[in-house]
Order: C-alpha cells, then structure tokens, then sequence
C-alpha cells in the first residue's frame, strides 16, 4: 500500500493502471515498449500483462507479441455517461456541417497545457486531413490551440505562457497579440504551422451559459483549404458553433 495525496493506493493496481494508459496514444505495443514506458522491468511487466489478458482488458497478437486493448475495455465503455459529453452529443451536427465544407471536422478541449481532439469527422475527399481522436497537440501553434487560449481566463494565458516547455520558436508577445485579434474578430486560422501541408480554421464553441467549451475546427490540405476558402466556410462554421453551443447546459 502507497499514499497519494491523502489517499492510499495499491502498488500492483496502479502498475496496471499504468501499463493500460500506455495505450492512450499507441494501437499496439510489445512487452519491450510497454516495460520503457512505465518504467519497470520486462519480468514485472510481464505478470501483470498476464493479469490483464486473463481479464480480458488487454490481448496479445500471437504472429507479432504485441498487445492491444481487450474486450472488457469496449464492454465497459458502453456503459460511460453520456449524456453531457459534447463530443457525442455534437456529432451529428459535426456531419452536417463537414458535408456543407467538405473538410475534416474536429472538436479540441484544453487539458492543462496541451489540447485534446475529443471528436472527429472526417472529410470525403481521397486527399484529407486525417484526425485522431484523442491525439493530444500543444497550444503554441494551430488555430484551435489559439481560440482554446484566447478565451482561456487571464490566469491560464500566464500559465500557458510562462510553461517551461513553449517552445522557443514561437514569439510571446507575437502569440498574445494574434489572440487579442482572434477574440476581436471570433475566430483564428492557421497555415502549416504545426504540421506542413495542413491548414484549419476554428471558432469558440460556447454553451447556453456563455462558458468555453471547446474549439470547433475546420481542417484540410493548405493548397484546397486556402485563406480564401476559409473565409468563404467561416459563416457556416459560425453557424454551426451557435447551434451546438445551444445544445449544451
């Protein structure tokens, strides 16, 4: 038994815990990855993969030795409250608005001092932009990154700001008036910024008592999705942004 913040905690049940949030980010994963991420070694590791796949939380490709998320994890997220999360709520009405623009369609929440993609749609077209859903990206650069801390209040800007991880690239003074700019006009773009060949443009998403949400964005190849063409969607992406903002306490 361990503390953690006042509370006591069990060192082979946080271990496991452990192992499962290493599939966040990773599909799969041999015994050898998983052992660097969690910082234990092979022998450890592999009894409490054992555990696991016994459950069925975990299961493990015979051809490759790599283990991917069980069953159990899909049964018990069926079961998840659902009914506040935006991400499904608001998916229809994500649908809606790709097929009126033709982009990918994304939703961003801030989490500390990174966003979080909560939700996705995609575009049609062969050549897109492809959206993981919960792919965590920094705030320095994207237009959804700027919208999320343009209207974050004063206190998170400084925190976000003062990080010792913003990246050295990025001008502060230069980032704070580019937010000052967004909350004039209700929305941010950006051009091959954090990744080249990609563009998005995104707007705050407010609920019915007027508190941030999330960011709703736009995304697709820079040479389809110009300046111009961003323009020309923002109406319909405002639009869109006020009705799902309605849909939500």
């Amino acid at each position: 038994m361990e503390s953690s913040d006042n509370k006591m905690t069990v060192r082979a049940v946080d271990r496991a815990m452990d192992i499962l949030l290493c599939f966040i980010d990773e599909k799969e994963l041999t015994l050898t990855e998983i052992s660097h991420k969690v910082g234990l070694n092979k022998s450890t590791v592999y009894r409490l993969l054992g555990s696991l796949e016994n459950k069925g939380f975990l299961a493990r490709n015979p051809d490759t030795e790599k283990y991917q998320l069980g069953f159990r994890v899909w049964q018990l997220s069926a079961n998840l409250p659902q009914g506040g999360d935006p991400g499904t709520i608001l998916l229809p009405e994500m649908v809606r608005l790709r097929d009126l623009v033709g982009e990918t369609i994304s939703l961003y929440v801030r989490n500390e001092n990174e966003r979080i993609r909560i939700q996705a749609v995609e575009s049609n077209e062969t050549i897109r932009r492809v959206a993981p859903i919960g792919a965590h990206l920094p705030l320095s650069v994207g237009a959804s990154s700027k919208v999320l801390v343009a209207y974050a209040p004063p206190e998170i800007q400084k925190e976000i700001l003062s990080d010792p991880s913003w990246p050295s690239f990025v001008d502060k003074q230069m980032y704070m008036e580019q937010l000052e700019e967004i909350r004039r006009h209700g929305y941010a773009t950006s051009s091959e910024e954090r990744e080249q060949g990609a563009a998005a443009v995104a707007v705050p998403l407010f609920n019915r008592r007027g508190h941030l949400v999330a960011a709703l964005s736009v995304s697709g190849p820079s040479n389809r999705l110009t300046l111009e063409r961003m323009k020309d969607n923002l109406p319909y992406v405002m639009v869109a942004a006020k009705r799902m903002g309605s849909m939500l306490k």
